[in-house]
């Protein structure tokens, strides 16, 4: 039987728990960005081209870490590469990888979006 959205979620869920606990195992230190997004948001987001209007953070299988490094916030993709390899190997989709970059984005791929 398919995995049910719900199902994803929750398995999204504890893998962004072991993706939290990666970040400390590589000395970073993180908060929690954008987690969940409304609908009219993605749409406001994609319309200025910072976005897409079906973007997973409306159905809270995307979230967004920001990393920090000895207290230094750190912007740049390339700065994420080692944990977004690491989100990879465990089975999520990593911005990092998109077009458009978007290095503290990682995500649960799901009906062909990432």
């Amino acid at each position: 039987m398919p995995e049910s959205l719900r199902q994803k979620q929750s398995r999204f869920a504890l893998m962004v728990a072991l993706l939290l606990t990666e970040t400390d195992n590589m000395g970073y230190s993180a908060t929690l960005g954008e987690a969940y997004r409304s609908p009219e948001e993605a749409k406001r987001l994609a319309a200025s081209g910072k976005g897409i209007v079906e973007s997973l953070h409306c159905i809270r299988l995307a979230v967004d870490v920001n990393l920090f490094k000895q207290g230094v916030y750190l912007t740049k993709t390339e700065d994420y590469k080692p944990l977004g390899e690491w989100w990879e190997s465990q089975g999520g989709s990593w911005g990092g990888r998109f077009t458009r970059a978007d290095g503290n984005h990682f995500s649960l791929a799901h009906e062909g979006r990432k």
